[in-house]
């Protein structure tokens, strides 16, 4: 999810809950609140938790919801962080794998400090993030086979870019509560017919209805030309949605008639004109994919 905001820079509260109902609008089957494209390095301790109990509040039970509950140092004050974020009702808390340990600590120590969580945290449920910042660490199909075991471990967030790595993953995973979502939307068919549970990518953040009816579609028979067309769309507009992220997708929102503001607080690159300019030629791309596969949209410019 993203993080609308007030021109002030504080959080737009009436703007979440329709961003909320947008998501789930749009065929969402999930939320992950308080993520990176949430800003949630930006945000308080406060606006995190209080950001994720209103998206709680407001799926009101349609859809499970998962948000990031860890943000450095000791453990044992992460442990309590993640005790806050899950008395907001979210279904699991998700670790940022590299908020356990540094660049240069092993997979040993990622492993150890992963127990030491469980262990501070009693049976709250969890989930892992290969986020990028403040750098991308990497779990193996190895660990997992050495986590899953706690029936703890239900959640992944993948950003291998690794087909191979995301299928090995799926079958030590087999037989064990747990569902991968692939964040890279490159290998989304991938995936998804290697048995990952669903797609947890940016492009949910821009244009969620596409990936919707991919996730639905990606196996019918029927709908091969389709997923094959989509599955290049995705491909081919990777460059321009990750750039002036999350501004461009505030942006796109806005273009598609959602009121949202494109403050973010979040230092990116600048929106320029230029990339305006692309963004609106994709929508059209975008518009002509909704009418062919016959997708409605859920926002309109009479919200």
């Amino acid at each position: 999810m993203l993080t609308p905001f007030q021109e002030s820079g504080a959080i737009d509260v009436p703007g979440l809950d329709r961003l909320t109902d947008f998501y789930l609008e749009s065929g969402a089957a999930g939320l992950f609140a308080n993520c990176l494209s949430s800003e949630m390095y930006e945000l308080t301790d406060a606006e995190r938790l209080s950001v994720t109990k209103q998206v709680v509040e407001r799926a009101g039970g349609q859809v499970p919801v998962v948000s990031t509950g860890t943000f450095g140092g000791p453990i044992e004050q992460q442990a309590d962080f993640v005790k806050r974020i899950y008395d907001t009702g979210v279904q699991a808390v998700i670790v940022i794998t590299s908020q356990l340990v540094s660049a240069d600590e092993s997979d040993a120590v990622l492993l150890d400090r992963m127990h030491q969580l469980m262990d501070l945290t009693e049976e709250i449920p969890l989930g892992m993030y290969e986020c990028p910042v403040p750098y991308k660490r990497l779990i193996s199909s190895a660990m997992l086979v050495d986590l899953l075991p706690t029936g703890r471990l239900i959640y992944h967030k993948d950003t291998s870019l690794d087909a191979d790595e995301v299928s090995r993953r799926l079958m030590v995973a087999q037989g064990y509560n747990f569902g991968l979502y692939d964040a890279y939307m490159v290998n989304a068919v991938s995936s998804l017919r290697a048995g990952a549970a669903g797609l947890c990518c940016i492009q949910g953040n821009i244009f969620p209805e596409l990936v919707t009816w991919l996730c639905a579609h990606f196996d019918d028979s029927e709908r091969q030309d389709g997923v094959a067309r989509l599955q290049q769309f995705f491909t081919g507009c990777m460059d321009l949605v990750h750039t002036a992220y999350p501004t461009i997708a505030k942006y796109s929102l806005y273009q598609q008639g959602l009121p949202i503001s494109l403050y973010t607080r979040r230092r990116v690159e600048p929106l320029t004109p230029a990339l305006r300019a692309d963004m609106d030629n994709l929508l059209n791309t975008v518009a002509q994919l909704r009418h062919e596969f016959g997708i409605e949209t859920a926002v309109s410019k009479s919200i």
